[in-house]
């Protein structure tokens, strides 16, 4: 049966990679509640009939087609499915995978059949335009989020210490390490009779704040999804001093994290990250300006797809609208046709899955909005 998954950046990365004769892709709007989610089965109904005679077009047999696409049509009559929808479904189906996502912004509808899957609608979500992490800082123990505009989700941090008194084999009053709001002060705090001063104090978080970073930074690895911090004033400093994380944010969420409900902290983490996701595109627009005619940059499309190919893409704007043809990874030529033939595909969507493959930002734009005013337009590595 094929269940309702939370689009999330590394389950859409695996879909970048897979190559399968067919692969199908259908992105719809969908909805939440209210009348209209009563048509949201008709919808996808109609979209899998129009996938199955694209099937067939492309010589599939009949019983191969249903075959391939009864997983999708098997939740039609399924009500749960479609009681926890999100703005957007997108379903991916090939002889060895089927997935069904549901997507926090709307996306137009769209069918697809190719050896490939189709997934340029999807590029805010995959490219860590939009995407963020979010820290949440207590003595009690830390919290990670994973979050986009629309969602904020927990994520598990494989070896995170528990509390400041686990991490560091002691027993401190909890009174009196979290209910400040301020750096400790006075006289310390009591531990195994000896008492502890400010200094100390400090150094015992540091040395947790420490333990905690060798955990995450795995997790974050070395993608560039901004990091941001919440938690009361006094920690925030002491975290940064232990991050490794090339993309921690000045701006932190202040205040104890556990008395924020997750909606405000992601509410109160996106007022934060809005404006580097903001600044970082237009940074990129403004170097596409200043390296236009050094070589640098490139708004040729057969020549951008193979640039993309090759690894070469340090920021990739595409638009939204799609440009059909063929490019042969093999000889690298790069075939541009005015309507789509059997086989074609959206070259733009093989330029932006490239370029996030190898590491490079690709954005988003409407059509017309693309610097230069093309279909596409790059800021070449070399």
């Amino acid at each position: 049966m094929m269940e309702l998954q939370t689009a999330r950046p590394d389950d859409l990365q695996a879909l970048m990679t897979l190559a399968a004769d067919p692969c199908v892709s259908v992105f719809m709007p969908a909805h939440r509640a209210g009348p209209p989610i009563q048509q949201d089965p008709i919808r996808l109904k109609n979209l899998l009939r129009e996938a199955e005679r694209r099937l067939l077009e492309r010589g599939m047999r009949a019983r191969e087609a249903a075959a391939l696409l009864e997983p999708a049509r098997a939740v039609l009559e399924q009500s749960s499915f479609w009681r926890h929808q999100g703005e957007g479904l997108a379903v991916f189906l090939a002889p060895s995978l089927t997935r069904a996502y549901r997507l926090p912004v709307a996306v137009e509808e769209r069918v697809m059949v190719n050896e490939r899957f189709h997934l340029k609608p999807l590029v805010r979500l995959l490219s860590g335009d939009g995407r963020f992490y979010l820290l949440a800082l207590t003595l009690q123990g830390v919290r990670l989020f994973e979050g986009t505009r629309h969602t904020l989700a927990a994520v598990e941090v494989p070896g995170a210490p528990g509390s400041l008194e686990e991490a560091l084999g002691y027993d401190t009053p909890e009174r009196q390490l979290q209910a400040r709001t301020g750096p400790p002060t006075g006289e310390g705090v009591i531990v195994h009779g000896h008492a502890r001063g400010q200094e100390d104090i400090k150094k015992d978080i540091q040395l947790y704040f420490h333990r905690v970073d060798t955990a995450v930074t795995p997790v974050l690895r070395d993608e560039r999804a901004p990091l941001v911090l919440a938690g009361v004033d006094y920690l925030i400093p002491l975290y940064r001093n232990a991050n490794r994380h090339g993309w921690l944010i000045d701006d932190a969420v202040s205040g104890n994290p556990d008395g924020l409900g997750r909606e405000e902290l992601h509410r109160q983490a996106w007022l934060r990250v809005e404006p580097v996701f903001r600044r970082a595109e237009q940074e990129a627009e403004a170097r596409y300006r200043e390296l236009a005619g050094t070589g640098r940059t490139s708004a040729d499309l057969p020549a951008t797809v193979a640039a993309a190919h090759a690894g070469r893409i340090e920021s990739l704007f595409v638009s939204q609208a799609e440009v059909w043809g063929r490019f042969d990874p093999v000889s690298g030529q790069v075939a541009v046709h005015a309507d789509p033939a059997p086989g074609d595909d959206d070259l733009l969507d093989v330029a932006a899955m490239q370029t996030l493959v190898t590491r490079g930002a690709v954005y988003l734009k409407a059509p017309g909005a693309v610097p230069g005013g093309g279909p596409v337009a790059a800021v070449l590595r070399y």
